[in-house]
């Protein structure tokens, strides 16, 4: 064979293969990106503020495991932050706080009082998380009211839990923060003395359950707390607390939900990592206030739950 011919062929072989190589290269393409985190976001009046507290916040987060919600709100400069705002988690014990402000509702509803029996169940449900009083409660009140009270709340996403599992109702963020904010300003769905009765007994929770959101709260605020966990084979220790804090200028109120801890005090520490960043920035102090130091043994009620799930 001509050489010549044999390089020409051994030419278009090699432009052959390369072509035939090309496309396979091309086609090979990377794996997508995995989606970005959710991120803290913060608006405020207050010049310098949202941006402390976005960078804050974020900071109190890093290299924590779990998955964190946080709903911040204070009226004095309505400063927001947010992060997860419409995740749903299950509500634990922070669920007692709707099912008394329904209770208010609905007595006001109906031009009564709270009879003696609701007042005991009431008190326990809220300064001792009892679950017992709140089954009695939850029962009482029936789905229709609960419902009703949502509604009026505006609390759309929020789903009571069936069968008598309260503690299973779907919450988020969004939902708690408009809960907050009736109980701490006045308005059509929650009478004055309504708002007022909230507030004392969530300031006169039993000092074992004064945890999470209070965490570094200065003493210049009055702190009033409704916390819940829940343990469950998906997702692992549900860890919520619900705080509204009053003084110094401020009026504020936070929601912190999370799931995936891997053990209570894991999801406990990354809700007062939080709550101590938020307060700072919040209320100025000086090195005589004194700061919330919140119980270093948090308990909390367990309450009732499917065998499964």
């Amino acid at each position: 064979m001509d050489s010549r011919i044999s390089r020409r062929t051994g030419v278009r072989a090699a432009a052959l293969g390369a072509a035939l190589l090309v496309p396979a290269v091309t086609v090979t393409a990377a794996a997508p990106a995995a989606a970005a985190a959710p991120t803290v976001s913060c608006t405020s009046a207050e010049a310098g503020l949202a941006g402390k507290l976005q960078k804050d916040i974020t900071a109190a987060l890093a290299g924590r495991k779990g998955t964190v919600a946080i709903g911040l709100y204070d009226r004095a400069t309505g400063t927001t932050c947010t992060l997860r705002a419409t995740s749903s988690y299950d509500s634990a014990s922070t669920v007692k706080v709707t099912v008394l402000a329904t209770l208010l509702w609905d007595a006001k509803k109906h031009n009564r009082y709270l009879t003696g029996t609701e007042t005991k169940l009431a008190t326990a449900m809220i300064t001792k998380s009892d679950n017992d009083a709140t089954s009695k409660l939850w029962k009482q009140l029936g789905m229709t009211k609960i419902k009703g009270f949502l509604s009026a709340a505006g609390m759309t996403k929020t789903v009571p839990g069936t069968g008598g599992y309260w503690g299973l109702t779907q919450e988020n963020v969004t939902d708690e923060q408009k809960l907050l904010k009736l109980v701490t300003a006045g308005n059509s769905v929650l009478s004055d003395n309504s708002r007022a009765y909230i507030l004392k007994l969530m300031g006169q929770v039993v000092p074992d359950q004064r945890w999470g959101t209070p965490a570094g709260a200065p003493s210049t605020v009055s702190v009033h707390v409704k916390n819940g966990w829940l343990q469950r084979s998906t997702h692992g220790w549900r860890v919520h607390s619900l705080g509204t804090f009053d003084g110094a200028g401020r009026d504020y109120m936070m929601s912190v939900l999370t799931q995936d801890n891997s053990t209570m005090n894991y999801g406990v520490t990354t809700i007062q990592n939080v709550a101590k960043a938020i307060h700072k920035d919040l209320v100025p102090t000086t090195s005589r206030t004194a700061l919330y130091t919140p119980t270093g043994r948090p308990s909390e009620a367990l309450v009732p739950v499917p065998s499964q799930g």
